[in-house]
C-alpha cells in the first residue's frame, strides 16, 4: 500500500514535501538509515501553526500542530522512498520540539499528535522511540517541529 492511500484511509491528504528553508537537505540516507530534518507545523495551505503552548496555544492546538508537522515529515519519507510503505522497515525515533512556556510540562501529550499519526500510518513499523522537548522558540514561530530516524528496507 502507498503512503498516500494509507493517509487517505485515515482522512488526510499527503502534502507536497516542504523545501528546506536554509542550507540543508530535507533528508539524508546512509545505508538503510534515513534521517529526516525537522519539519515544522506549516499547513499545506502555507499557514504556520504558531505560538507558544501553555501561552496563547492550548495543549489541544499544540497536539494538532504536532500532527501537521508529522504530515510534513511523512511527506519527506514519501519523497525519499517513492511513496511506498513497504520501503519502511521501522520508524526508529521521533524528536519532537514544542515551543512552550517555562511552566508548561505537557510536551509529551503534545508530541502524541505526531506519534499517533505515525503509528496509524505505519502500523507496527510506526512504533518508535521518542523525545519530547520544550524550547523557547522554533523557526518561523512554529509551535512544533518534528524530526525522525527511519530504517529502510529498500535496495
Amino acid at each position: 500500500m502507498s503512503i498516500t492511500a494509507r493517509l487517505k484511509a485515515l482522512g488526510h491528504d499527503l502534502p507536497a514535501a516542504p523545501t528546506p528553508a536554509a542550507n540543508y537537505a530535507p533528508w539524508t540516507r546512509a545505508g538503510n538509515l534515513l534521517t529526516i530534518s525537522g519539519q515544522v507545523s506549516r499547513t499545506p495551505q502555507g499557514e504556520m501553526l504558531s505560538g507558544t503552548v501553555g501561552g496563547a496555544v492550548s495543549p489541544e492546538d499544540g497536539k494538532k500542530a504536532a500532527e501537521v508537522a508529522a504530515l510534513n515529515l511523512i511527506a519527506q519519507i514519501a519523497a525519499a522512498t517513492e511513496g511506498e510503505i513497504g520501503g519502511i522497515g521501522r520508524i526508529l525515533r521521533l524528536g519532537v520540539f514544542v515551543a512552550s512556556t517555562p511552566e508548561f510540562t505537557g510536551q509529551s501529550q503534545v508530541a502524541n499528535g505526531a506519534s499517533d499519526l505515525i503509528a496509524a500510518v505505519f502500523g507496527e513499523a510506526g512504533r518508535h522511540a521518542r523525545s519530547a522537548v520544550g524550547v523557547a522558540a522554533l523557526p518561523g514561530g512554529a509551535s512544533v517541529e518534528v524530526e525522525a530516524t527511519v530504517e529502510l528496507v529498500l535496495p
